[in-house]
């Protein structure tokens, strides 16, 4: 086995110096003193979970919070949780005018955006594991939002779990989430009322308009409120359209012992003449990335994607020391698509493909249900919760696709070509009616006891989750059951310990667990052909250690952490059978800082250092080093103005498992800035202006993101973004 090489860069160190400890120029976070116009602050007392504790504040510079959801354990701070986790605020992602989870998360050192296999759906990457965007949670439950891209307009807070975490929130039906979950947080009405009109437009003349409006009721026990957005027209990239439209209701209502919340969501979204992504054939070396500024996509090529959800979620104190909780929620979703990804077949960037067109239906039901016991037995205080979840997903699914091979070109030439005819003798179903295909059925019981201990002091987090997996395959002509059913369970424990060195100071350990659904062999492109086909595997099984160091010095936080995780892999052995034949082995080390680094100075940022082994090789899509730096600066001369740039480091990574095709490492820089204009009567203007990819680089952003695919994705190019805000 080979051991991590860890190398620091300068800009690795250039954030360890910024923040990873206590800094002498630290002060306080507000802005008294700074003679400049700021926004009221507002004090939430609603709660988007229907916890009583509400939304955790904000840290010092108002981009992370203290603390969030921590899946069945409930809300916890951040400096008493024994797992790793950053909860980005809903400031961050306005002053950043990120449009969506991906650009959210370009944030964090530890995650990377990547692509869903053959498509535009957003899959990211954390520890060099994927999460697919129709896994991650809406206030803890799976699958209510949107499968392919969530719009930021829905977010109150992005919360990501770095690590395994089957125990905290139950498998993820979609297979992925081994390294990693990422839980959105809805919008609730703030303590004020909250009128707020945004126009905006970026470069390639897309517009954008949203309306954010919120209000409680006299006594705060009812709140309500409505946001809208339209997003349209072509993007920097020439040749691509994009298309959104979102609303969302949220609505909480609380008495002393009970409390509950709701939200109501529906988003439009569509992409035309996309860029694809691309595939470079076996023997053929990465190239160098194409103008990022001009689609490869064919202009035929689209995806247009339909969801409305909804969620219920209630909360009641039967006594002081227990409360019980409910959750329900419901998506129904259409999708239909072409797709034209092409693979390079030569060195002079020449490239075939085909079309592919798919039509999708899916309907969702989930829930959960639990309650949660406070008592004391001698000196050590406990906190039992027990919980129970359900999942279930029914998709009707077609495609269908032309001749392998119809559509040529070269990725630095692109040029228009007519779409070619489908087979239509694939047995792909139909596309105008898409029968069932897959139904898929999670369900799950859980129990914890966190014990405290020393004055709280020591905290020892001890739990174990039993999970069902079941998932059903129908025949895309006839609907018949397919034998390639699956139908198994586990149980995955975890053991987490924090002590608090200092008030400022935590060390933690944790142990825990990933789960995802083995394989029916001879069912996926992976295991076609296998000896054994119709074997049923175990599931999959990932397993984690960590141990870190929090710090909280009021104004600037950070942590370091070192994890170590393995994960089966299944191949063919020498007999072609497909079975699990090693661990990918992943080992890093993670360093985080944020807050206020001096008065007018805010940081956010950090480094990841990842060795992501796979029988001897480098895993595709790893690169052993990712790190970022956001600096944002208020200018003491001109108080009402903000500037701020962003730094964000990849180093080089592999898109096969060979370790033969190697993508070359890529720096991007962003900058932006904001000014605050007061117009009286508790009105203001905020005018935002931000370039991102200042430089213009051609990069490949990513590779993978779909097990042992290597397919690339071209990086965002230079983008210049405006819009303005009136708060009245």
């Amino acid at each position: 086995m080979r051991h991590p090489a860890f190398r620091l860069s300068a800009l690795s160190l250039a954030i360890l110096a910024s923040g990873a400890f206590p800094s002498a120029y630290a002060q306080t976070s507000d802005d008294e003193g700074s003679g400049g116009n700021t926004l009221a602050p507002v004090e939430v007392q609603s709660s988007a979970d229907a916890s009583e504790g509400g939304l955790s504040p904000a840290y010092a510079g108002g981009q992370v919070a203290e603390g969030g959801s921590i899946g069945i354990l409930g809300a916890q701070d951040v400096m008493e949780t024994p797992y790793n986790v950053t909860n980005y605020t809903e400031q961050l992602i306005e002053d950043q005018q990120a449009a969506s989870v991906g650009e959210i998360l370009l944030n964090d050192p530890a995650v990377r955006v990547a692509r869903g296999f053959g498509n535009y759906q957003q899959v990211y990457l954390v520890r060099g594991l994927p999460v697919y965007s129709d896994d991650i949670t809406y206030n803890g439950l799976y699958g209510l939002l949107p499968r392919q891209y969530l719009a930021s307009e829905f977010i109150e807070r992005v919360q990501v779990f770095r690590g395994a975490n089957t125990f905290l929130k139950g498998a993820a039906p979609g297979g992925s989430g081994l390294g990693g979950a990422v839980n959105i947080v809805p919008k609730r009405a703030p303590n004020r009322a909250l009128n707020q009109v945004t126009l905006g437009t970026q470069s390639g003349g897309q517009g954008y308009a949203a309306a954010d409006m919120a209000n409680r009721s006299d006594d705060g026990r009812f709140g309500i409120r409505l946001n809208v957005a339209r997003r349209d027209g072509d993007t920097a990239v020439d040749g691509e359209e994009s298309e959104l439209s979102m609303a969302h209701l949220g609505m909480d209502f609380r008495e002393e012992n009970f409390r509950v919340s709701a939200d109501l969501g529906f988003q439009k979204h569509r992409i035309d003449g996309g860029q694809p992504s691309i595939t470079f054939a076996p023997g053929v070396p990465v190239l160098d990335t194409p103008d990022a500024d001009e689609s490869i996509g064919q202009p035929w090529t689209y995806s247009d994607s339909n969801d409305v959800f909804g969620t219920l979620r209630t909360e009641y104190d039967f006594a002081d020391n227990i409360t019980g909780w409910a959750a329900v929620g419901a998506r129904r979703s259409e999708e239909d698509s072409i797709f034209a990804n092409p693979t390079v077949n030569d060195t002079d960037g020449n490239y075939s493909t085909y079309r592919f067109e798919t039509a999708r239906e899916d309907s969702i039901l989930t829930g959960e249900t639990g309650v949660r016991f406070n008592f004391q037995t001698g000196a050590v205080g406990h906190e039992l919760t027990v919980s129970g979840a359900t999942y279930e997903l029914e998709s009707d699914n077609a495609f269908d696709y032309s001749a392998f091979g119809g559509v040529t070109g070269n990725i630095y030439n692109p040029t228009d070509q007519a779409i070619p005819s489908l087979l239509g003798n694939v047995d792909g179903g139909n596309l105008d009616d898409p029968t069932r295909t897959i139904k898929t059925r999670f369900q799950s019981v859980a129990v914890s006891d966190q014990l405290s201990m020393l004055e709280d002091r020591l905290l020892v987090t001890l739990g174990a989750r039993y999970q069902s997996l079941k998932d059903y395959a129908y025949d895309y002509e006839s609907g018949a059951r397919l034998e390639s059913s699956y139908d198994e369970d586990a149980v995955t424990p975890t053991l987490g310990v924090l002590y608090k060195l200092t008030p400022s100071l935590s060390a933690y350990a944790n142990y825990i667990e990933g789960l995802q659904k083995g394989e029916r062999v001879g069912t996926s492109f992976n295991s076609a052909g296998a000896a054994n086909t119709g074997e049923v595997l175990d599931p999959y099984e990932t397993q984690q250690s960590e141990v870190g160091l929090k710090y909280d010095g009021g104004n600037l936080g950070g942590s370091m952490s070192v994890y170590r995780s393995e994960k089966p892999v299944a191949g063919f052995n020498d007999a072609n059978v497909y079975e699990v034949l090693y661990d990918q082995e992943n080992t890093g080390v993670e360093l985080m800082a944020y807050g206020n680094a001096t008065r007018n100075l805010t940081v956010l940022g950090g480094v990841s250092f990842l060795d992501a082994d796979v029988d001897g090789n480098d895993a595709i899509g790893s690169p052993d080093t990712q790190a970022n730096l956001n600096l944002e600066y208020r200018v003491p001369q001109l108080p009402d103005l903000a500037v701020d740039g962003r730094v964000i480091y990849t180093s080089s990574q592999y898109a096969d498992v060979t370790n033969e095709q190697k993508v070359d490492s890529w720096t991007r820089l962003d900058l932006g800035a904001r000014y605050l204009i007061a117009l009286g009567d508790s009105k203001f203007l905020t005018l935002r202006g931000r370039v991102e990819n200042v430089t213009g680089e051609d990069y490949w952003a990513s590779a993978g993101g779909f097990p042992d695919a290597g397919y690339l994705t071209i990086g965002a190019p230079r983008t210049v973004l405006v819009s303005a805000t009136l708060d009245f």
